[in-house]
């Protein structure tokens, strides 16, 4: 259930009218790393959680709900830099407000060249309006949500999508010198910040959440780090020890030989039985924790969403 407060969650202002990075901002209402797809996201993976964890549900809906609430503070930015292109344009190339974008460097023209120019669709299609499109005009995608069905997942898959939503702010500060919306888009990009370490947080919490998803990784291919171009530089990620893992990188230096001298590693120099009773042995009962996690959260009978209680006199 949604209730809708009229009053945003940060006052936004602007200080001028700019079409032209009201059509920048679009990127963060209708684009690939907005807020929009962000809140979808969040919103269609917290089905998926609700059983398992409860906890993670009641995070993921918060944080998507506060995402809608972002979403209403662009669109707001944009419409409010957007005054004097709505209705009757040339008209309102007189006002006042036009005039601070103009500050006598433009003719009348060239504000209204720079508003239709900037998105035609703000004043041809959606008469001022602003819609869950990006700055090239194309219309959002469900393509942009990534939601696995595995909460470790899309956790990691969370902090990404903050850490871009964040660079994305960072660019859009530097194209305008409106210092309300400077205030807006700095509270936006650090509530970016808040949320990745909100999903950091609750990825730590979760016991056995590496590798992602339920089967082990094959201890015969795990440890290679293969050098596959000239010039390869040597660092933590292919020498010394595995992160979290107690074993150390293979490094291998002429992957063409290794592969013939294994038959495409289906002959392997070292025994690898031990290592692979144990990781069979490990599958079963990750398969049989996972499973019983699920069905035991679930309950008896008619299946039902939400428990309402009685409200309280």
């Amino acid at each position: 259930m949604f209730h809708h407060v009229k009053d945003l969650q940060f006052n936004a202002r602007v200080s001028r009218p700019d079409p032209r990075f009201a059509n920048l901002l679009l990127e963060q209402f209708g684009g690939e790393n907005g807020e929009l797809a962000a809140a979808m996201q969040y919103f269609t993976q917290a089905f998926g959680a609700k059983v398992p964890h409860p906890d993670k549900y009641d995070m993921l809906m918060d944080i998507a709900t506060e995402e809608f609430s972002h979403l209403e503070i662009v669109g707001a930015t944009i419409q409010m830099l957007l005054k004097g292109v709505n209705g009757e344009l040339k008209n309102a190339a007189d006002s006042s407000e036009i005039m601070q974008v103009m500050e006598g460097k433009a003719a009348k023209e060239n504000i209204i060249h720079q508003a239709l120019t900037a998105n035609p669709q703000f004043a041809v299609i959606t008469g001022g309006g602003v819609t869950p499109r990006n700055s090239q005009g194309i219309p959002w995608c469900a393509s942009y949500v990534n939601s696995n069905g595995d909460l470790t997942v899309d956790l990691r898959t969370n902090l990404a999508s903050e850490s871009r939503a964040k660079l994305v702010y960072e660019h859009l500060m530097k194209f305008t010198d409106d210092p309300y919306i400077h205030e807006t888009l700095s509270f936006l990009m650090t509530r970016e910040v808040a949320h990745y370490k909100m999903f950091e947080a609750a990825l730590n919490s979760i016991e056995n959440n590496f590798p992602p998803g339920v089967l082990a990784a094959d201890p015969r291919f795990t440890q290679q780090a293969y050098n596959l171009s000239a010039g390869t530089v040597r660092g933590p990620w292919n020498e010394g020890e595995m992160p979290g893992m107690g074993k150390n990188w293979v490094y291998v230096a002429d992957p063409i030989a290794q592969a013939n001298e294994t038959k495409g590693h289906t002959v392997l120099p070292d025994d690898f039985n031990k290592e692979l009773k144990a990781t069979e042995k490990l599958d079963k009962e990750m398969s049989k924790i996972k499973s019983e996690e699920v069905k035991n959260a679930e309950p008896e009978g008619v299946a039902q969403w939400s428990d309402y209680k009685p409200v309280k006199n």
